[in-house]
């Protein structure tokens, strides 16, 4: 029997990662290589700082829109001590993160780790053997490759922004353009957004995303459909001149590449140990397992259909330890909702809108405008919207949207309601806090 140094190494220690090292750790000799910080992507320079950015601004929407509604005096945004907020959660998660897996026993090391073959992997100077191997290395921003690429920005570089510039621009029109955007024109920016169809948030059904495009227009943003960056140059003073495919020239502080992310694998040297792969991540089976039985691929790092989000990382983390540990059925996973923090949110979950609409003699859709609705009235989301779809046959929920202020509260229990199968006589049998989110739900649900 061959003895390896570790039974398994992750290879990176975001949430995912994460996940698997603390499922493992009882039962396993374990490994984790980070070659970025320690925590990874969302909770460092992703999904939690960002929604910090967006909580301020949200704060400032409410005020606006309480205006004449009992506030006087509108406040606003100080960008510096914005950041500073942000960087008062951000600046110890890598420490924090660390501290724990020590304290766990966890082994780990910081560096970048390389296949040498299936059961072999350098990190710098360092050979290491292992019976098994996790690849959780995330994703990044995917740069345009045109002249002058090597001026473009990205998201990280977005939330790192120590002064507040005069003038932003995105190159795309996906869940990261579309969230700094937002957060980039509450705060009194000047925000371009330049896509090259005249579709954004494409998980989404359009009539909802054309909604949000209309609202981020209203604050301000400037959409430029049917349009392409074909190079970008450095400004006289500052900044950068961005030139579209139609001849104009767009001068501005920063220009964001936000056309999607690409797996994070460049660095691993997957040839060596005859694991394929695409742009889009490692190729697996419904086990997780990459072309190399041995090697298991999860989150972003991942080429699959289900929604690449830090909660699926962190689902799938503990999915590949259970198996690891000894399970032996394959994934499933639950609904994923998802929702795009645009102020206010676009949320969904379940089956899709232009699915139901396909199948009208199995999905019954029921769309409400629920702006003048108590829970929306109070405050002041007059143009809050739901859609619910049934199944005709047993009156279960199966799918849901809402653009709203709180629509996350609301998509939970949506997901809650489909993934335990609930009819909608449950929610008789329940008494939730009155009035609120949850003592909506018969209404959209019954």
């Amino acid at each position: 029997m061959t003895k390896y140094d570790y039974d398994v190494v992750i290879i990176g220690a975001g949430p995912g990662g994460l996940a698997a090292a603390y499922g493992l750790a009882a039962q396993q000799h374990v490994l984790v290589v980070e070659n970025n910080l320690w925590g990874g992507t969302c909770p460092n320079f992703g999904c939690d700082p960002k929604k910090m950015l967006y909580g301020v601004v949200e704060a400032q929407r409410q005020v606006r829109r309480y205006q004449g509604s009992g506030l006087d005096g509108q406040p606003r945004v100080n960008w510096a001590q914005m950041m500073a907020f942000k960087r008062s959660y951000t600046d110890g998660v890598p420490v924090g993160t660390e501290q724990g897996l020590t304290q766990a026993g966890i082994d780990h090391l910081h560096g970048t780790a390389t296949f040498r073959d299936a059961h072999t992997l350098v990190v710098g100077d360092r050979t290491v053997t292992t019976d098994k191997v996790v690849v959780a290395t995330g994703a990044h921003a995917n740069i345009t490759d045109i002249p002058g690429h090597e001026l473009l920005a990205t998201s990280t570089d977005f939330l790192a922004l120590a002064d507040r510039p005069q003038s932003i621009g995105f190159i795309g029109a996906g869940y990261v353009a579309v969230e700094l955007a937002n957060i980039a024109a509450e705060a009194g920016v000047t925000v371009h957004i330049f896509q090259h169809n005249r579709r954004l948030l494409r998980a989404f059904p359009e009539e909802y995303a054309a909604r949000v495009a209309n609202q981020l227009q209203d604050k301000g943003v400037q959409w430029h459909w049917d349009t392409s960056i074909t190079s970008v140059r450095a400004g006289a003073d500052q900044g950068v001149i961005a030139t579209t495919d139609h001849g104009d020239d767009v001068t501005l502080d920063l220009l964001v590449a936000a056309a999607g992310r690409d797996a994070n694998i460049g660095s691993l040297n997957l040839e060596a140990a005859g694991i394929e792969y695409s742009r889009h991540g490692v190729k697996i089976n419904d086990h997780l397992q990459s072309t190399v039985a041995n090697v298991f691929a999860i989150g972003d790092a991942a080429d699959k259909q289900v929604p690449k989000l830090t909660p699926t990382a962190s689902f799938e983390g503990r999915y590949v330890a259970d198996l690891i540990n000894g399970a032996t059925a394959p994934i499933q996973y639950p609904p994923v909702p998802h929702t795009v923090f645009a102020g206010p949110e676009l949320a969904q979950v379940g089956l899709s809108l232009s699915a139901a609409q396909a199948d009208s003699d199995r999905y019954a859709v029921l769309t409400q405008d629920v702006g003048s609705w108590y829970t929306y009235h109070r405050i002041r989301d007059d143009d809050a919207r739901v859609t619910t779809i049934t199944n005709r046959q047993t009156g279960l929920l199966v799918g849901a949207v809402a653009l709203a202020t709180n629509a996350e509260e609301l998509i939970n229990y949506c997901t809650s309601i489909i993934t335990r199968g609930l009819p909608a006589s449950a929610l008789k049998q329940w008494i939730p806090v009155y009035p609120s989110v949850a003592s909506d739900l018969g209404y959209f649900y019954s």
